[in-house]
């Protein structure tokens, strides 16, 4: 019999989609940027008293009536129409609370028709009457673009004037825009700054954002306890966001000790209140059994409550389950459609999961272009599993001229990440001496990263080496032990050598 011989490249593998299911740590949306009602009118009279005096012109009254309307407060039930009908009584008055309340009612469309331009008047009015909250609502329509065009400069200005008025929503704002570097240069002490100003008045977003700094050490040195803390303050002020990532450090068992029961407890909090981020974290709790008995039905009821949301992480999940089945008969339109919902909203994973589909001419003709095209896209981003699809592309030469040189350049790209299958190629190219000189102590080097990631083809083509000596001295004791390995996981390769070795007396 013939020594077995070295692999070559290994085809794709499926297993490469099940990297796309990942957890994100989620700085609440909702926290980062809002708008926000102003009450602070409101005195101490009930209900009754203030309607006398509403009643009667007084503005305070009228803007309180207003407010308890628009609010469903005190036991009086939500009704716009008379929240709108006191509010503009008020604001005729130029009662700024009142003003910057009607143009709440018309951002939101709560009661009306929703209308840009009107909230920008109303709290135009306001704001020039150094009204905080209208100056930090006006901020955020020009970040956000809300009937305007979206303009950072104004958005800063604004939350500025609000912010030096101590407004702990503008100064978590003004955070923000430091963090992301919006309309300014990316400044991490800044936006810890503005977050602490505001986190000291108990502002729950500026709160969660401090604590995702420290969590990810951005601007400061990475403190999982510091992150903690201060998620637990905003969390226990019930903001999603911060339950969420308390959540998520304990489903990750990151500065804490791993706890599904506890990260479960927290996602579900956070669910609860329609966070897109938790409703997904439970669903991959359930996809995988993590902490909880595997449920596909589970799972896939929390991804449809986030995708419907438009949450690309859910949007792609959902596709997963139904490219492998899980749970659902399998549907490659369906799984199709999920991943280009989320690959539209740039979803790394989505788009390296389109490009499989072309590249398998699953529920598509195949077309190496499109898989191209979207492996591309991923691997723009760094995402690892694309790299190394993109490079088994140049590699094999599907549907583009072979190139070794482009394969070996994205291998290292996802080997650097820690990609078991292109280290593991990358050791095939230098055994092979394939677009490189012949090198076995690269390949030794290269099959050993990802044989201790317990990669099959790795383990096998390790013990091919020993098994020939190729640049090692031979040893079949080493190539037994890591043919085994191989084989143990399935390999029927790993499993023939094995064979080989015991028929011809090599090994017992």
């Amino acid at each position: 019999m013939l020594f077995p011989i070295s692999r070559k490249f290994p085809q794709l593998s499926v297993v490469l989609l099940a990297t796309m299911l990942v957890l994100p740590v989620v700085a609440a949306p909702d926290t980062q940027t809002t708008s926000s009602t102003n009450i602070s009118g409101q005195s101490q009279n009930n209900f009754a008293t203030d309607l006398k005096l509403a009643q009667q012109g007084d503005a305070f009254a009228q803007n309180n009536v207003g407010v308890r309307y628009l609010n469903g407060l005190e036991g009086v039930k939500q009704d716009y129409a008379q929240a709108k009908f006191w509010l503009e009584k008020a604001a005729a008055q130029g009662l700024v609370e009142a003003q910057n309340n009607l143009g709440y009612m018309y951002l939101q469309g709560l009661g009306v028709k929703q209308d840009y331009a009107q909230a920008k008047a109303w709290f135009e009015k306001a704001a020039a009457q150094g009204n905080a909250t209208a100056q930090n609502n006006l901020g955020y329509m020009y970040q956000q673009g809300l009937g305007i065009k979206q303009d950072y400069a104004q958005a800063k200005s604004w939350y500025e004037k609000a912010a030096a008025q101590g407004d702990s929503t503008a100064q978590n704002n003004l955070g923000y825009m430091y963090r992301q570097g919006w309309g300014v240069k990316q400044d991490y002490a800044q936006a810890k700054s503005w977050y602490e100003k505001a986190a000291a008045q108990g502002d729950a977003g500026a709160q969660n954002n401090l604590g995702y700094m420290y969590d990810e050490g951005l601007g400061v040195k990475q403190d999982y306890a510091q992150a903690k803390a201060w998620y637990e303050k905003s969390a226990a002020q019930g903001d999603a966001g911060a339950q969420n990532n308390l959540g998520y450090m304990y489903d990750e068992g990151l500065g804490v000790k791993q706890d599904y029961a506890q990260a479960k407890s927290w996602y579900e909090k956070a669910a609860a209140q329609g966070d897109a981020g938790a409703q997904n974290n439970l669903g991959y709790m359930y996809d995988e059994g993590l902490g909880v008995k595997q449920d596909y039905a589970q799972a896939k009821a929390w991804y449809e409550k986030s995708a419907a949301q438009g949450y690309a992480g859910a949007q792609n999940n959902l596709g997963y389950m139904y490219d492998e089945g899980l749970g659902v008969k399998q549907d490659y339109a369906q799984a199709k459609s999920w991943y280009e919902k989320a690959a539209a909203q740039g979803h790394a994973g989505a788009q390296n999961n389109l490009g499989y589909i072309y590249q398998q001419g699953w529920g598509v003709k195949q077309d190496y272009a499109q898989a191209k095209s979207w492996y591309e896209k991923a691997a723009a981003q760094g995402y690892a599993a694309a790299q190394y699809n993109l490079g088994t592309i140049y590699a094999q030469g599907l549907g583009v001229k072979q190139d070794y040189v482009k394969a070996k350049s994205l291998y290292e790209k996802a080997a650097a990440q820690g990609d078991a299958g292109a280290q593991n190629n990358l050791g095939l190219m230098y055994q092979q001496g394939w677009g490189v000189k012949q090198d076995y102590a690269q390949a030794k080097a290269w099959y050993e990263k990802a044989a201790a990631q317990g990669y099959t083809d790795a383990q096998y083509n390790l013990g091919f080496m020993y098994m020939q000596g190729l640049g090692v001295k031979q040893d079949y004791a080493k190539a037994k032990s890591l043919f085994e390995k191989a084989a143990a996981q399935g390999d029927a390769d790993a499993q023939d050598a094995l064979n080989f070795l015991r028929e011809n007396g090599l090994i017992r």
